[in-house]
């Protein structure tokens, strides 16, 4: 048996969640509502506050999507409950993020600005010039978001400079002068 995947669900006050035809999961909660398409082969069981997540068998790709559904439904209801985080920091003389709008505009030592637009259900804010914050309520989103933001400018392994995650260790290399 799935250890992830044979643990309750616990809906915390003020969450609600819906079983649809098709194993469709739709979960509200006070930050907004999340759905999910669970495989057919899982059975998803809803309760008066939480939710189990069952098997058919023992077969290897019910025994992989059985975890696999039970985190997803879990990261959903995280979700709307409290919002997810991402931080950013920017690190490089020169470079710095503002907020204009709901967009970002970054500066990062390449000759022109970058806009970044943020996806529906993401919110920005930049409190201090050289720090990012994302937060949404779709784990997946935010992450990706963060993700396509640190590929702008990935930190280089000399000096450190470019945008990384703020508990992200950058494993300096040596220069070349440091062998003599």
């Amino acid at each position: 048996m799935s250890r992830i995947g044979k643990k309750t669900i616990v809906l915390p006050q003020g969450v609600t969640a819906k079983l649809s035809d098709n194993n469709t999961v739709t979960i509200k909660g006070p930050k907004g509502e999340l759905s999910q398409v669970c495989h057919p082969n899982m059975v998803v069981e809803i309760a008066e506050s939480e939710i189990n997540v069952k098997r058919p068998d023992d077969v290897k790709e019910n025994r992989s999507l059985h975890g696999l559904t039970r985190a997803l439904l879990q990261n959903m209801v995280t979700g709307v409950h409290e919002e997810y985080k991402k931080t950013l920091d920017i690190v490089g003389v020169g470079y710095r993020v503002e907020l204009k709008g709901t967009n970002l505009l970054i500066n990062i030592g390449y000759s022109h600005p970058i806009y970044f637009m943020p996806a529906e259900g993401i919110t920005f804010s930049a409190p201090t010039p050289t720090q990012i914050v994302i937060s949404g309520i779709d784990k997946q989103l935010v992450g990706l978001v963060a993700a396509k933001i640190r590929s702008i400018r990935p930190p280089e392994p000399y000096k450190g400079k470019g945008i990384k995650y703020s508990d992200e260790v950058i494993v300096r290399k040596a220069g070349k002068t440091a062998g003599k």
